[in-house]
């Protein structure tokens, strides 16, 4: 794996296994407006928000309680030259036993300093994974964004335009 790509790590109480299913429940940590299913593998769903970012993502593997792997079908990005930067990337969510703990560690295969969406897109990942997945993770609750309820300060910069 290329210490370019984007990767971020969390460290909970909970178990491998409720690690998981909350990272299935993308609806409850990244967008309300998910369309389609997220738990199993070969599941593919939709995700937008607004007119500024969506994509199509298809899971390509799912091992309980240890890890999920999503594939960037299409992407589409309002804010950049090249709106399709995300398309072929992977997001890989390893999930494992550490010293009592469960460690997730979330990378974004293909997501490089090179990307022009790299310091937006790492911003939001950061928040999603650190602040909504963890809070979900941790106390049931996540903060996903929905129609009209940015949760990164770049979403509500780019909202504005």
């Amino acid at each position: 794996m290329s210490t370019a790509d984007y990767t971020t790590t969390i460290l909970v109480s909970q178990t491998p296994q409720q690690v998981f299913d909350a990272i299935t429940n993308v609806r409850g940590w990244w967008s309300e407006e998910i369309e389609g299913s997220t738990s199993k593998q070969g599941d593919e769903f939709d995700y937008h928000y607004e007119d500024v970012h969506r994509c199509k993502i298809r899971l390509t593997a799912v091992v309980p309680g240890k890890k999920i792997e999503w594939l960037v079908l299409d992407n589409y990005f309002k804010f950049t030259k090249d709106s399709h930067e995300w398309k072929g990337n992977h997001m890989v969510f390893d999930i494992e036993e550490k010293d009592g703990k469960t460690q997730l560690r979330f990378t974004q295969l293909g997501l490089v300093p090179q990307y022009e969406c790299f310091e937006i897109c790492r911003d939001a990942w950061t928040t999603y994974i650190q602040k909504s997945l963890y809070n979900l993770i941790t106390t049931g609750k996540g903060n996903p964004n929905g129609k009209g309820k940015p949760q990164t300060e770049n979403e509500q910069k780019l909202s504005a335009k």
